[in-house]
């Protein structure tokens, strides 16, 4: 345990921002010294840290849920306990399992002829002292499952947590606080003005989720300092519906990813494009699902609750705007209705919305899916393209050759064929989006080499010709020559 200790930063909500700004610079203070002590720390050190981050989410697993549900107002404890507990655990696991391999050199080829016995290498060196800015839908794996790549690599953190979840804030704080030393994790809580200021801050590396919006106003404060920023910011994500392709098990991938936080992820599918003849077949074929899967949905354990009446609000206004505009709507339940202190809402799917509809303009984020009808699959892709690139995409088909021609015709942050937002959470696979959707990855060894420096390294041998760089530039004539006399 290291001698440097401060308190966790833990502020109140009455308490103002300056405090947390102060208490914020302290602790980045604290840990830039830590880390000037300890620059590249062990592989058991590293491995030890990550034993403690995967008993830390264990132990507290029932409390994460109980905190996740107050904050949303309502939640599927099994939700909680697969992505926000098991997913940070799984991911710790699969990063133990490779850290040794990961760590190692890279040896790079270098030309005997020229450097004679000299040995080149990548080693990846800790960054230093990360910041991740934490986003509100998923405050536990957005939070704690990248500060497994952050360990991983020999750095340090702190975390901001979004002040949307006070109380998974608060927890967060609490089990950080309990099981990690402040000059190697901590936690800062507070409001805009702590957002503002952690932006602004020196760091070594900085994570943001959240909207390209404030990403915008995040990457511009982090270029003031020249901080490496890697920014996930969504995007509306498309499932593509490849002709034949409107089955029961597929529609079925369609909605029950649709269903995940009531569609408050950044990877949900946040509109389905079908071919026209199919239209009415992907309508009963949700129906049929949502009767048999979750038929009181908005009034059950499934559904989680809007994070805020604010966010609740944009979605009825979304919602209402699509029927002032006489599109049809089909609500997946019978008789659904909003709960507006759970903050609860059926699912609907607007069928054949118009391009210029909120719907179709800005990433939905809640239990609105827009269908989408298309006559023509390379002009619907065409579309696609004409578009930012989204996070994710989705094809669906059993023809190879067509989703194939679909994923070679786009571009996206990461891609799923006959399912959807699986690529988010595989463990191995980095994560990231691409253009308005993002840059950088998490996850896996990239997120591994994401928060590491891959410094090259250079060991001079004998037998070289090295000093052909040096003046007199005279004795470097015969080997220009020989040279392109080879080429």
């Amino acid at each position: 345990m290291s001698t440097l200790e401060i308190p966790a930063i833990t502020i109140s909500a009455d308490a103002s921002d300056a405090v947390a700004i102060g208490s914020l610079e302290a602790a980045f203070a604290l840990q830039r010294a830590a880390f000037a002590k300890d620059r590249r720390p062990s592989i058991d050190l590293r491995r030890e840290r990550l034993g403690a981050l995967i008993g830390m989410m264990l132990a507290n697993r029932d409390r994460i849920s109980a905190a996740i549900a107050q904050d949303f107002g309502a939640h599927p404890v099994p939700a909680s306990d697969l992505i926000e507990v098991l997913g940070v655990v799984g991911r710790a696991q699969h990063v133990l399992e490779n850290l040794e391999a990961w760590m190692a050199p890279s040896p790079r080829h270098t030309d005997p002829a020229m450097l004679g016995t000299a040995k080149a290498y990548i080693e990846y060196q800790p960054k230093g002292v990360v910041g991740n800015i934490v986003p509100w839908n998923f405050p536990f794996d957005l939070s704690v499952g990248p500060m497994v790549d952050m360990l991983a690599a020999g750095n340090r953190v702190i975390v901001k947590p979004s002040e949307y979840t006070p109380a998974c804030a608060e927890l967060l704080a609490e089990m950080i606080a309990a099981t990690f030393d402040s000059d190697l994790v901590t936690v800062a809580v507070g409001g805009l003005d702590l957002a503002r200021a952690f932006s602004s801050m020196p760091w070594d590396h900085l994570l943001y989720t959240g909207s390209p919006a404030v990403g915008r106003q995040v990457m511009r404060a982090a270029a003031a300092n020249l901080t490496p920023v890697t920014l996930e910011l969504g995007g509306k994500c498309p499932a593509i519906m490849t002709p034949g392709s409107v089955t029961e098990t597929n529609v079925e991938s369609v909605i029950g990813t649709k269903l995940i936080k009531s569609g408050q992820m950044c990877v949900s599918v946040d509109y389905a494009l079908v071919p026209r003849a199919e239209l009415e077949t992907f309508v009963t074929h949700a129906q049929s699902f949502m009767a048999r899967a979750a038929p009181n949905y908005s009034r059950g354990d499934e559904c989680t609750g809007m994070i805020s009446p604010r966010h609740l609000q944009r979605i009825e206004d979304m919602l209402a705007e699509a029927l002032d505009r006489q599109c049809r709507i089909v609500t997946l339940e019978d008789d659904g209705q909003v709960d507006r202190e759970t903050r609860r809402m059926p699912m609907s799917l607007v069928i054949d919305p118009s391009h210029d509809l909120r719907i179709m303009q800005e990433e939905i984020f809640g239990p609105i899916l827009p269908v989408v009808p298309y006559d023509d699959l390379d002009l619907a892709l065409d579309a696609i393209n004409a578009g930012e690139r989204p996070l994710g995409l989705y094809v669906f088909g059993a023809d190879a050759a067509l989703t194939d021609h679909v994923l070679d015709s786009t571009h996206s942050g990461g891609a799923a064929v006959n399912t959807c937002a699986i690529q988010s959470a595989l463990p191995s696979m980095g994560f990231g989006g691409s253009g308005m959707s993002g840059m950088g990855r998490h996850h896996g060894i990239e997120g591994f080499r994401e928060f590491s420096n891959p410094r090259g390294v250079v060991v001079r041998g004998e037998a070289d010709l090295i000093d052909v760089f040096y003046a007199p530039y005279a004795k470097a004539a015969g080997l220009v020559q020989a040279v392109l006399s080879g080429a």
